[in-house]
């Protein structure tokens, strides 16, 4: 079961979503919560920025304002955790190096790291509404993310999972059951093969095995040659509350999992993800 969760909070719609949810999965299942902000020091202050001949006194003032400002939103992000959590307890964690590298480190201490689609943690740009720092995490993070997207939460529905048979994603059901994240919601897993029987036999051994964990799960095979398109439809027709996959991996009709397909599932999911690579 899960015991730690690490939540990354900021002022954008995503993030306010992902820590309303961390809140909810800490209190439903006992984890401790941690809630970190990041002030990026090394971006803030740009320490190592060359400046002309008597422009260090503007530098000076404007890097302490840039400072006091990435202060004041952490204490806004923390207070509206405050708000939000109730009496939910939570430790608060001031990240000051830059977002990769501090979520990278923190992120090992925890069973799982939420963070919100468009997170733009400070300084970060977020041009095509995903988080530079998930790619970061999902390369080089050793535990699960779950991206949350800005929006309404869905209401009902189960958990949808999609599924290759590759490492990757037997990774991420293996996470997903073990930390107990589906609850008693609903399982549906999901395997699209140009041949239905095929996609059916791949995805019956995967719910087979969430079932031996205790989840509510049915194998569902779906013919075709886009699975991205597939699952994206199936999220928005259950709905899906959540999404569940593996990331990045690449050989022949398993393409669901390359880097560019995992961009798309992650922009375009109309809820969370839980992703491990």
């Amino acid at each position: 079961m899960i015991r730690s969760i690490l939540v990354a909070l900021d002022d954008t719609e995503g993030a306010q979503r992902a820590r309303d949810l961390a809140i909810d999965v800490a209190r439903r299942s006992g984890a401790a919560l941690t809630a970190a902000t990041v002030l990026d020091w090394p971006h803030v202050k740009d320490v190592n920025e060359a400046v002309p001949p008597g422009a260090a006194a503007f530098k000076e003032r404007r890097d302490a304002a840039r400072a006091k400002r990435a202060e004041e939103e952490a204490d806004a992000a923390f207070a509206a955790c405050t708000a939000a959590a109730g009496a939910t307890a939570f430790t608060r964690l001031r990240l000051t190096d830059a977002p990769e590298p501090a979520l990278l480190a923190a992120g090992a201490a925890h069973d799982l790291v939420v963070i919100g689609r468009d997170s733009t943690l400070g300084l970060e740009d977020c041009p095509d509404g995903l988080a530079p720092v998930i790619e970061a995490l999902l390369h080089d993070g050793a535990r699960p993310l779950l991206v949350v997207p800005p929006g309404a939460p869905v209401q009902g529905g189960g958990v949808l999972v999609g599924y290759d048979g590759s490492i990757p994603a037997m990774r991420a059901i293996q996470l997903f059951a073990l930390l107990g994240l589906a609850g008693d919601v609903p399982v549906r897993v999901m395997s699209v093969m140009p041949d239905r029987a095929e996609a059916q036999a791949m995805a019956e051994p995967a719910a087979g095995y969430l079932r031996a964990h205790g989840c509510a799960a049915e194998a569902i095979g779906t013919q075709g040659s886009h699975p991205v398109d597939a699952l994206l439809a199936e999220a928005v027709a259950m709905p899906a509350r959540m999404l569940v996959m593996g990331a990045f991996e690449n050989s022949g009709l398993r393409t669901l999992f390359t880097g560019s397909a995992t961009r798309r599932l992650l922009r375009a999911a109309p809820c969370p993800v839980f992703v491990t690579h």
